[in-house]
């Protein structure tokens, strides 16, 4: 991944993510949470290859689909999974949804290109589609232009075109943003409806917000700096975390039950993609680093069945047991 820097001559090599390694099961849903810049995006790009180059470049690794490396496939052979095997719901679908394209033609244009049926089955499949999440009046609403719809019905519409053609995969990044809250929670419900209906589909949410993930998540995989900090079951996660950052990130929520309660911040900011430590990625705002946090990358391991952290502080075998849980 390249990143330009005002403060630098041409462009530099920097790592937007770097030696991410997860699987995600049939049935799951997996989510990837952390603040903006910490790579969530980037890896679900990767996934499907939609890395722009220039100036992303995916320069090592695997994705593995089965049984094939998607970086090994040719183009014509990535166009035929995507949309299929594995979709994808963008952040923001004013920007993906073509302006000038009716509704319908969009739609009908991905079970075209991946099933085999008639112009006229393909509507009737859209059609149906729309119907499938929510939208009044499908056979009208297939023949209007996105500017005519909400945000949250075109984000609808994100979803019947991602599900038309029963992928396997839905990977849903940031799939609620800019909604209002009610209308986050009709999505969100919609999105696990429709996969409950498909036992075997699994989705990857990527998401800044812990409630979704605690309503919605099997397993959470917490990023900074653009590398996997945690992974644990959702309610491991949330009753027993494990990383400083992780913990911050959770304090730094709202209690309802304690509305008086001023809300804990993670302190500083984080670092710029250039100007990442050399050691963990976190040890300029963690208040519990010491002077090998600086120095030394941590590695990910299992410090509980299936629950991973890469930390330093778990080099000491007696801090898991210094750490205090409220019930």
């Amino acid at each position: 991944m390249y990143a330009s820097d005002k403060y630098l001559k041409g462009k530099v090599p920097a790592k937007a993510v770097d030696d991410v390694s997860f699987d995600i099961y049939e049935g799951e849903v997996l989510g990837i949470v952390g603040e903006s810049g910490s790579g969530k995006s980037v890896t679900a790009y990767s996934i499907t290859r939609l890395i722009p180059d220039p100036p992303g470049k995916i320069v090592a690794g695997e994705v593995i689909y089965g049984g094939k490396d998607l970086l090994k496939l040719s183009y014509e052979d990535m166009q035929a999974i995507r949309g299929k095997d594995i979709s994808m719901i963008f952040q923001e679908p004013m920007t993906s949804l073509n302006p000038v394209m009716k509704i319908g033609d969009q739609i009908t244009e991905v079970i075209l290109n991946h099933e085999k049926m008639s112009n006229d089955e393909a509507f009737g499949k859209g059609v149906e589609m729309l119907r499938l999440v929510g939208i009044p009046a499908p056979d009208k609403r297939m023949k209007d232009y996105p500017h005519q719809f909400s945000g949250g019905m075109r984000q609808r519409v994100m979803i019947a075109m991602a599900l038309a053609c029963n992928p396997a995969l839905l990977i849903a990044d940031e799939p609620t943003t800019a909604l209002d809250v009610t209308i986050q929670a009709q999505i969100l419900e919609l999105m696990l409806k429709l996969k409950n209906e498909r036992k075997e589909a699994a989705i990857l949410l990527i998401t800044h917000n812990l409630g979704v993930v605690a309503e919605t998540c099997h397993r959470v995989i917490v990023m900074y700096g653009g590398k996997i900090q945690e992974v644990a079951d959702v309610d491991d996660l949330f009753g027993k975390p494990f990383h400083p950052y992780t913990t911050g990130l959770l304090e730094s929520l709202p209690d309802p039950d304690k509305p008086s309660d001023t809300l804990q911040a993670i302190p500083g900011m984080i670092p710029h993609i250039l100007e990442l430590p050399k050691g963990c990625k976190f040890c300029t705002r963690c208040v519990k680093a010491f002077d090998k946090c600086f120095e030394v990358e941590p590695e990910l391991r299992e410090i509980e069945k299936d629950h991973f952290v890469r930390c330093h502080l778990f080099d000491n075998p007696e801090y898991l047991n210094s750490l205090h849980y409220e019930s």
